[in-house]
């Protein structure tokens, strides 16, 4: 089974990347549309301003953080089409969500797959 990877904007596209989806709701600086090699810029399922603000990469706030997101995802009327576009593109290649935020252990793209991780488990449960 194909797999959903998370990975900096920054750094170079690589072919295990598979579907590559910028989840900023903001263009990164200093990347070119054309070398990000994107396939999608799901700028509607990123984390509103509102949240991104209080969260502030703060460390000792991304559990909250995860939970308000995840929240956010749960009323996002984009979000079943978005669940639905990963569940058939991971049947054929891996799934690469792309973010800016410099701390690879504390950003949104981690509570997005987590919580993308979620809702294809319980699509497949109910069938």
């Amino acid at each position: 089974m194909n797999e959903i990877l998370c990975k900096r904007i920054y750094d170079a596209p690589e072919p295990g990347d598979g579907f590559r989806v910028l989840v900023d709701r903001l263009w990164p600086r200093g990347i070119k549309k054309d070398a990000a090699e994107l396939d999608l810029w799901a700028k509607k399922i990123a984390p509103t301003g509102e949240l991104r603000k209080w969260f502030g990469h703060d460390p000792e706030k991304f559990r909250e953080f995860c939970d308000r997101y995840c929240q956010e995802l749960d009323e996002n009327p984009d979000a079943p089409d978005f669940v639905r576009l990963c569940s058939e593109t991971l049947l054929c290649e891996n799934i690469t969500l792309l973010y800016a935020a410099k701390d690879p252990t504390c950003n949104h793209a981690l509570a997005l797959r987590r919580w993308l991780q979620d809702s294809l488990s319980a699509q497949r449960e109910q069938g």
